[in-house]
C-alpha cells in the first residue's frame, strides 16, 4: 500500500502565539540594547528553545516593534506567511505586565472559549509564553516600569474568515494560538504511519496495553494516572477510528482512551476524524445527551444553542447536569467499539481543562485516589 513507503521527515513550523513571543521578546532586547537584532531565542512551554528570525525591527527609548512572518511548516494553514507584529512599551505601570491585541487579532464575543468576552484572541498559552519570555530578561525593567505587549496581524481580519472565528464570536481577526508553540504537520498518511509505527512498537515490546489521546496536554494528564511505559502512550491526534482499528488489527488487548469534551464528544457523535476543519460539534445531539441525564429544558435549550463544546462544559459544569460527561464517554465508547469490532477491552475519560476526571466509562473507582 502507498501508506506503508517510508515517508520523508516533514518540517515542523512555529505557531502564531510563538511568533508574538519571539516578536515580544526581541523587542525588549532592542529597547534594553538600543540597537536591532535579527534572531531570538524563545523559551516553548516545555522549556526546549527555538530561534526564530526577526524580519523587520524598529526602536525608539521606551518602545520597540519587531515583525515575525508564520511558517507552518510542511502543514501550511490560513496564517502561514502572515506577518505577525509585535510591539513593546514601557509605562508607568510598574512591576506589570499588559498583553493585548491590536489591528487584525481578533475579539472575543462569545462564551466558551476560554477568555473573557471583549478580550484580546491570544489564547493562555501565547499569553504565558509570552510573560515567561519576558520575565527572563526584564526583571530591571520591571523593578521600574510596566511592560504594554501589543500584538497585531496587518493581514489578520482577512486571512480569519478562512477561519471558524466568525462562527466562533471571534470577530475582527485571526487567534493567536498554540499549546506547544511548534507547528506538527498535519498530514493524514504520515500521522497515520506514526500512529501506526507507534501502536507496533508496543506490541513489539511485549505490551497490549495502550493510552490513546488526542493531545500533548491529554497525554501529560493521563501519564499522572496511568502507569505504563514511554512506548505505551500514542498521541492519535483526530483520527480515533483510525487508531482503534489499527490496534484491533495488531493484537491490543485494552486502550484507554482519554481526552477533552470537544473531541470525544466528536468521538461519540461518531466522527471518525475530528479534526476542527472536518468536523462541528452537534449541539443539538449533546442537548439531547443532557435531557436523558435530567437536565431541565432551559438547560436543554441553552446547549443547543451554545458556542462551542467547551462553552457546553461551562453550562452543565455550572448547572450540575449529574452524570452528563459520563454519558459523552458512554458514547464515544459506543462508537470506539464499532470501529474495533469489539475486538479489545477500551476505557474512556474525559478531563476538564485542569486535568481532573470529569467523565468515564465503564464506571470505576481505581481513579479516585489520585
Amino acid at each position: 500500500m502507498e501508506d506503508d513507503k517510508p515517508k520523508e521527515k516533514m518540517r515542523t513550523g512555529f505557531t502564531t502565539g510563538t511568533c508574538a513571543t519571539a516578536g515580544a521578546k526581541a523587542a525588549l532586547v532592542c529597547i534594553i540594547n538600543q540597537k536591532k537584532i535579527d534572531h531570538i531565542d524563545v523559551t516553548l512551554p516545555k522549556k526546549s528553545q527555538i530561534k526564530i528570525k526577526i524580519t523587520d525591527c524598529k526602536f525608539e527609548k521606551n518602545s520597540a516593534t519587531c515583525t515575525v512572518i508564520k511558517d507552518g511548516g510542511d502543514d501550511p494553514d490560513v496564517t502561514h506567511g502572515a506577518e505577525i507584529i509585535t510591539q513593546v512599551t514601557l509605562d508607568q505601570n510598574v512591576g506589570k505586565i499588559e498583553i493585548d491585541g491590536g489591528e487584525g487579532v481578533g475579539r472575543v464575543t462569545k462564551p466558551g472559549l476560554g477568555l473573557d468576552i471583549g478580550a484580546a484572541a491570544i489564547n493562555p498559552t501565547p499569553t504565558k509564553m509570552i510573560r515567561e519570555n519576558i520575565l527572563e530578561i526584564a526583571q530591571d525593567i520591571l523593578a521600574k516600569n510596566g511592560i504594554k505587549v501589543l500584538v497585531s496581524v496587518p493581514k489578520g481580519r482577512e486571512l480569519a474568515i478562512k477561519t471558524d472565528n466568525p462562527r466562533l464570536g471571534i470577530l475582527g481577526g485571526i487567534s493567536i494560538l498554540g499549546t506547544s508553540g511548534i507547528v506538527v504537520p498535519y498530514s493524514t498518511a504520515s500521522f497515520a504511519a506514526s500512529i501506526r509505527q507507534s501502536i507496533e512498537v508496543t506490541r513489539a515490546m511485549g505490551d497490549d496495553t495502550v493510552v490513546l489521546t488526542t493531545g500533548g496536554r491529554s497525554e501529560d494528564y493521563s501519564r499522572k494516572i496511568i502507569s505504563l511505559p514511554d512506548h505505551c502512550f500514542v498521541q492519535m491526534g483526530d483520527f480515533s477510528g483510525y487508531t482503534v482499528q489499527v490496534c484491533a488489527k495488531k493484537g491490543i488487548k485494552k486502550a484507554h482512551v482519554a481526552g477533552f469534551i470537544g473531541k470525544l464528544a466528536k468521538m461519540a457523535m461518531g466522527v471518525k476524524q475530528t479534526h476542527v476543519k472536518g468536523s462541528k460539534v452537534d449541539m443539538k445531539f449533546l442537548s439531547e445527551l443532557a435531557k436523558k441525564c435530567g437536565a431541565s429544558q432551559d438547560i436543554v435549550d441553552k446547549i443547543k444553542s451554545a458556542n462551542t463544546a467547551r462553552h457546553v462544559f461551562e453550562i452543565t459544569n455550572e448547572n450540575k447536569v449529574q452524570g452528563y460527561f459520563d454519558m459523552i464517554c458512554k458514547e464515544a465508547h459506543m462508537q470506539l467499539g464499532k470501529y474495533s469490532d469489539n475486538k479489545f477491552e477500551i476505557e474512556v475519560i474525559m478531563f476538564d481543562f485542569d486535568g481532573k476526571i470529569i467523565g468515564l466509562y465503564p464506571k470505576s473507582n481505581k481513579y479516585l485516589e489520585t
